[in-house]
C-alpha cells in the first residue's frame, strides 16, 4: 500500500481509502482509453443520486467496491437470504412455543400485566417508567379478548379463565425480531453473512425467557434494535443524501427513539449512541470540502427534524394518548398534586366542592408540595426501639387512606363534640393543634433526631384523646401571608412552625425502612427556608357547618402534567433502593452469569421458570470482549505504522474498527453507567447490553476464523476456517438442548436432587434452579 493511500485510510476511513482506489482505477482506464483527464471530476464522476459512475464498473471485481456501498455479491445476497429466513424461523418458533405456559403469574407480570388492565379500565395509576410498553401490552390483551378483569395480585396467582395469550404474544412477537434485527445489523456493518449467522444463534439460542412473560424488556429492547439498525441503514445511504431511502431510515431511527424513551428511560443510552454517532457524521461532512455550507446545513436541519423534532414529537404525542386514557382516578393519584387530580373522573376534587377556607373543627388531608412529598399521615405503629421516642409514628404516604386524616383544634380547645363543631376560620399566624383522626393523637415534635434525617428533629403522633403538652402546638404560616390572612384549601401554600423547637413541618422524601412500612419520612427541620419539603396545602376539607365552593378552576392544562409526571417518575426512580433483606444484583454478576432471576416455583411440586442466559453464550461474549480489545489494538497499530497488508486484511482491519468499534460502544454505553447508579438492580438490566455484546461477538470470531490463512495454506485454511465455524454453532445450540428447561420451564425434582431435568448443570453455586 502506498504511504499516501496508508495515511488517509488511517485519517479518513474506508471509505476515503475506496476513492483513492477508484480514483487511481478510473485514471488508468482514462490513460488506456487516451480519454482526456480532464473529464474527470476531482471526486469521480458521479450519478443522479450522487453515487459515483466508477462504483458501477467492475474494473477489478474487489470485494471493496461490495463493502463500500453495501451491495452483495450475488453468491452471497442468496446466501444471506435463506440465512435470513432460518433465523425468522428458529426465532418466533422458540419465543412462542409454549408461550401460555405457566398458566400463573411470573415475576413482574404482576406490575405490567396489571398496568395493562388499568389501561383497559381506563384507570390512573402511577409507574417510574413511560407509559408506551405499558399501553401496547394493554392494547394487546384487548384486542385478543381480555377484558382488564384479572387482579394481578401477586406471582403464582392462576389465570384460569383470563386471556392472557396477546399479553404474552405481543412480548414474545417483539422478543423474536431482535435476533433478525442483529443479523440484519452485522450484515451491514461486516458484509459477512457467517458474522452475521453467528450473531444470530447467539440471540436466538441465548436469551429466550426474557420475551416469554408480560415484561416492558421485550418491547424496549425491539425498540433500541430497531434504532441500531436504521442508524446503520441510514450510514450506508451516504453517498446518496436526501433521497427515498435515505429519508426512509432517519425517520425511522427518529421514530424506534422514541419508541425507546417511552417505553423506559433506559432508552436514553440508545439516543446518547445514535446522538455520537449522528455528531461524527457531522464532523465527517463538514470536512467534506466538495459540500457547500448550504449542504452542511441542510444536512444538520435534516438530522434535527428527524433525530430531535419528530422523536420529541411522538414521545409527547405517547403522553397526551395516556392522559387521555387515564381519566379515571385510581392507585396513583396520591403521588400527584391536588391540581392533578382534579382532572380525573372519580377523584374526590374532579367537579367537587367543598368549604373554601381552613377552619377549626374541621376533618383535612395535609398534602405536601414537594412533588410525590405525600399525605401527612399516621397509623397505630409506634417507632422502634433506638429510633427517638418510642412514640407513635407519622409519615408521608402517597395513597388515598382513612389514616391521612386530621382534624384542626385550637391551642386551647379541649376534645369536646361541641367544640369540634365551631366554624371559626383559621387565620395566617393561628397555633393550632392537628388530631389525627383515626388514633386521636396529636402531632407532635421534640428534641430527638429524626430516623433518617439526622440534623432534623422527630414528628410522632402523641397523647390520647387529643390531650399532649405544649409540642403538640403548631403555628400556621400562610406563604406570602400578612397576619389575618384566611387559608385558603386547595390554593394557599401552608407551613407548620413548631413552637417549642422553632422547627417547621418538613416531607425529606426519603423512604423508611420496613418497620415504617417503606413511606416517606416526616421531620421537623431547624432550617426554615422555604421548600417545597417544607410547604403544604390543604387538600379534602369537610365541615358541614361551611358552605362550598366548585373546584373546577383548578384543573391544569397539558404541558403542566406532562412535566408534573416526569418528576415523579423521575423521583420515582431515585426512590427505589435496596431494601434489607431483598434480592439485588451487582452490575459485575451480569456478563459472568454469575446469578439469575427466579421467575416462578420454588419447589418440586411448583412450575419453576428462572431466568439465566445461556451461560456458554454468556462466556463466549465475555471472551469475545477480551479478544476484540487485543484484536483491535493489534488492527490499530498496523495501520498506523503502516504495515503491508492484503486487501482481505485492510478489509478486516476496518470492519473491526468501525462496524466493531461502534457495537463496543453501544455495549459500553448500556452497562457502563450502572455503575453509578444507587438504585436496586436486576439481572435483566443488562439484556439491552447483551445485544451489543452479542453482535460484536460475532465480528469478532467471524474475522478471527477469516484469519485462518495465517496459520495454514489453502484449502487447509478453509477446511479449519469451517470447522471453527461448525464448532462454535455446535456449541450454542448443544448448550442450548442442556439449559433449554430454564427458558420453558420445569417441574419435579430440583437440580441437586436425582432425576432432576438439570442435574449436574448447576456449574455455579450462585445459581439457584
Amino acid at each position: 500500500m502506498a504511504k499516501e493511500e496508508c495515511i488517509a485510510t488511517w485519517n479518513n476511513g474506508t471509505e476515503d481509502i475506496s476513492t483513492l482506489r477508484h480514483r487511481r482505477t478510473a485514471s488508468e482506464k482514462s490513460q488506456s482509453s487516451q480519454t482526456p483527464s480532464t473529464h474527470l471530476s476531482e471526486d469521480a464522476n458521479t450519478d443522479s443520486d450522487g453515487q459515483s459512475s466508477n462504483d458501477t464498473q467492475t474494473s477489478n471485481g474487489t470485494t471493496s467496491q461490495w463493502h463500500h456501498r453495501g451491495i452483495y455479491p450475488p453468491c452471497n445476497e442468496t446466501r444471506s437470504t435463506v440465512h435470513l429466513i432460518l433465523v425468522v424461523v428458529l426465532s418466533f418458533s422458540t419465543r412462542l412455543y409454549k408461550i401460555m405456559e405457566p398458566p400463573h403469574v411470573c415475576w413482574d407480570e404482576t406490575h405490567f400485566g396489571k398496568m395493562g388492565s388499568y389501561y383497559i379500565n381506563r384507570t390512573f395509576f402511577f409507574d417510574v417508567h413511560p407509559p408506551l410498553g405499558k399501553m401496547l401490552i394493554g392494547l394487546a390483551g384487548y384486542m385478543t379478548g381480555y377484558d382488564g378483569t384479572f387482579p394481578f395480585i401477586k406471582p403464582g396467582d392462576k389465570y384460569e379463565h383470563h386471556s392472557y395469550w396477546g399479553m404474552r404474544g405481543l412480548c414474545a412477537s417483539l422478543g423474536s425480531c431482535l435476533p433478525i434485527f442483529s443479523y440484519l445489523t452485522v450484515m451491514e456493518l461486516s458484509q459477512s453473512p457467517s458474522a452475521a449467522l453467528i450473531t444470530a444463534a447467539l440471540l436466538v439460542f441465548g436469551c429466550i425467557s426474557i420475551s416469554q412473560y408480560i415484561l416492558l424488556d421485550p418491547i424496549l429492547m425491539f425498540f433500541i434494535m430497531g434504532a441500531v439498525l436504521s442508524m446503520v441503514k441510514f450510514n450506508q445511504q451516504r453517498y446518496r443524501p436526501f433521497s427515498t431511502p435515505w429519508w426512509l431510515w432517519l425517520v425511522t431511527t427518529g421514530v424506534n427513539l422514541s419508541g425507546a424513551l417511552g417505553v423506559k428511560f433506559v432508552g436514553l443510552f440508545v439516543i446518547l449512541l445514535v446522538g455520537l454517532n449522528t455528531a461524527w457524521d457531522l464532523w465527517r461532512l463538514l470536512g467534506d470540502l466538495h459540500l457547500s455550507l448550504v449542504d452542511i446545513a441542510k444536512h444538520l436541519l435534516a438530522r434535527v427534524f428527524g433525530l430531535i423534532l419528530l422523536p420529541l414529537f411522538l414521545y409527547v404525542t405517547i403522553f397526551a394518548v395516556h392522559f387521555v386514557v387515564l381519566n379515571k382516578s385510581g392507585p396513583g393519584d396520591g403521588f400527584f398534586s391536588s391540581a392533578f387530580q382534579s382532572r380525573l373522573i372519580g377523584n374526590n376534587l374532579h367537579n367537587a366542592s367543598m368549604p373554601e377556607y381552613l377552619a377549626y373543627g374541621s376533618t383535612i388531608t395535609v398534602k405536601n408540595l414537594r412533588i410525590a412529598g405525600g399525605y401527612l399521615h399516621s397509623h397505630w405503629h409506634l417507632y422502634p426501639e433506638g429510633v427517638g421516642a418510642k412514640q407513635q409514628q407519622v409519615t408521608a404516604y402517597l395513597h388515598k387512606d382513612y389514616n391521612n386524616l386530621w382534624m384542626v383544634h385550637r391551642q386551647d380547645e379541649n376534645n369536646d363534640l361541641g367544640q369540634q363543631g365551631s366554624s371559626d376560620l383559621v387565620h395566617h399566624g393561628d397555633i393550632i393543634r392537628l388530631m389525627h383522626k383515626e388514633t386521636t393523637r396529636n402531632l407532635h415534635s421534640h428534641l430527638h433526631e429524626a430516623p433518617l434525617t439526622k440534623k432534623h428533629f422527630q414528628v410522632t403522633g402523641y397523647g390520647i384523646n387529643g390531650t399532649g403538652d405544649p409540642n403538640d402546638l403548631w403555628q400556621v404560616e400562610v406563604s406570602g401571608g400578612r397576619k389575618g390572612d384566611l387559608v385558603k384549601v386547595l390554593r394557599s401554600k401552608v407551613r407548620f412552625l413548631h413552637k417549642a423547637t422553632g422547627c417547621v413541618l418538613y416531607s425529606s422524601g426519603k423512604t423508611l425502612p420496613k418497620w415504617g412500612w417503606e413511606q416517606v419520612e416526616v421531620t421537623c427541620s431547624p432550617y426554615l427556608k422555604e421548600t417545597p419539603n417544607s410547604q403544604w396545602n390543604i387538600e379534602d376539607h369537610i365541615n358541614p357547618k361551611l358552605s362550598n365552593i366548585s373546584l373546577s378552576v383548578l384543573k391544569p392544562h397539558f404541558l403542566e402534567i406532562l412535566l408534573e409526571s416526569h418528576i415523579v417518575m423521575i423521583r420515582g426512580n431515585s426512590g427505589l433502593k435496596p431494601k434489607d433483606n431483598e434480592m439485588n444484583s451487582k452490575p459485575w454478576h451480569w456478563p459472568i452469569d454469575y446469578q439469575g432471576l427466579r421467575f416462578s416455583g420454588v419447589n418440586e411440586t411448583e412450575y419453576r421458570v428462572y431466568l439465566l442466559g445461556n451461560p456458554v453464550v454468556w462466556w463466549i461474549n465475555l471472551a469475545s470482549l477480551v479478544l476484540y480489545v487485543v484484536m483491535i489494538a493489534l488492527a490499530s497499530v498496523a495501520l498506523q505504522r503502516c504495515v503491508p497488508l492484503n486487501q482481505k486484511r485492510r478489509e478486516q482491519c476496518w470492519v473491526l474498527r468501525k462496524g466493531g468499534g461502534l457495537l463496543f460502544l453501544g455495549w459500553l454505553l448500556h452497562y457502563a453507567p450502572f455503575y453509578t447508579m444507587g438504585r436496586i438492580l436486576y439481572y435483566h438490566h443488562y439484556f439491552p447490553a447483551m445485544l451489543f455484546s452479542s453482535m460484536l461477538t460475532g465480528i469478532t470470531l467471524d474475522t478471527l476464523l477469516q484469519s485462518s490463512d495465517l496459520l495454514l495454506r489453502p484449502p487447509y485454511s478453509d477446511w479449519l476456517l469451517r470447522a471453527g465455524q461448525v464448532v462454535l454453532l455446535f456449541s450454542i445450540l448443544y448448550s442450548f438442548y442442556l439449559f433449554h428447561p430454564l427458558c420453558y420451564g420445569m417441574k419435579g425434582p430440583l437440580a441437586h436432587e436425582p432425576g432432576s431435568t438439570m442435574a449436574g448443570l448447576n456449574w455455579m453455586d450462585s445459581w439457584e434452579f
